[in-house]
């Protein structure tokens, strides 16, 4: 019988939360035909290890060396088959009815490629998952600085970041620009026609990419608040925090040089990697001192 789902989980020492993650998915696929893989990016945690708990809902990709996000995630499509595609965090697991919601979209806009949940904290605070088009000002009222969190009424914060409060349709799903590849479910023809995630991408900033490469062909993304999933950030990255730390800024040039300031000697994009530069610098200037 031919999967009507095809779930991928790239894996790098996520420890208890692969196993909680990879439950979430046979919870909420049971009595439907589905396929599942986990790429294990050479996790030294043995959580790898989990998926084969699971055989043989899921298989288990084990590569040699920790070849990223993006790359890892292509490597489970060339492997999987389905119409539908569930890309999950490891440490991002589903609440009852997720997938349902999130098909139902898909099913309800023919040209939404890529449909993403309302996305919790542990804790049950909204991440703000749902975002617009990152740009100079991502840097200063982004989901995460300090301006946003005092600010967020300031329509520069609101449309970093789509929540109940920025969002006042009724309608049980939105357009936004992009949302996060912690969760999120595509047609897989849809990623084909744009070639996947694009692989330069190791860590972070893929997901807003591949959006935008998503909605130039058409498409369209939509934020799904019916749908729900919990995501406890950070517990893949914390074996490697100055790693992912550079990941993040690199990545984030990355998408700034391709999307928004394009040309070689833009005064823009000249600006954009001083900017990065210091801020890599300082974030991981204050990891040192909280290590100590």
């Amino acid at each position: 019988m031919t999967p009507a789902f095809s779930v991928i989980l790239v894996n790098y020492n996520a420890g208890n939360e692969l196993y909680r993650s990879l439950q979430s998915v046979v919870d909420e696929l049971h009595g439907v035909p589905w396929e599942g893989v986990v790429v294990d990016n050479n996790s030294t945690d043995s959580s790898a290890d989990v998926a084969l708990e699971f055989a043989p809902n899921f298989s288990l990709i084990r590569n040699n060396e920790n070849i990223g996000f993006s790359r890892g995630v292509n490597q489970g499509l060339a492997a999987t088959l389905a119409p539908l595609v569930l890309i999950l965090n490891p440490d991002c697991r589903l609440m009852a009815g997720a997938i349902a919601e999130l098909k139902f979209a898909l099913e309800e806009y023919p040209d939404c490629a890529i449909a993403g949940p309302k996305i919790l904290n542990p804790d049950g605070s909204v991440q703000g998952t749902a975002r617009g088009d990152p740009n100079m000002w991502t840097g200063l009222f982004g989901r995460t600085t300090f301006l946003r969190r005092v600010l967020p009424w300031l329509p520069v914060s609101k449309r970093n970041v789509v929540t109940a409060s920025t969002n006042r349709s009724n309608q049980p799903s939105v357009m936004v620009d992009w949302i996060s590849g912690a969760c999120m479910l595509a047609r897989r023809d849809a990623l084909a026609a744009v070639g996947g995630f694009d692989e330069r991408y190791f860590l972070y900033w893929e997901d807003a990419d591949l959006c935008r490469r998503l909605r130039a062909t058409g498409d369209h993304v939509r934020y799904v608040q019916g749908a729900t999933a919990i995501h406890r950030v950070g517990q893949s990255n914390r074996t490697a925090r100055a790693d992912v730390v550079r990941a993040f800024h690199a990545s984030a040039f990355l998408y700034y040089s391709t999307h928004v300031a394009s040309k070689p000697f833009d005064l823009k994009r000249l600006l954009a990697r001083a900017l990065l530069k210091v801020r890599c610098f300082l974030v991981l200037i204050r990891q040192r001192f909280r290590r100590t």
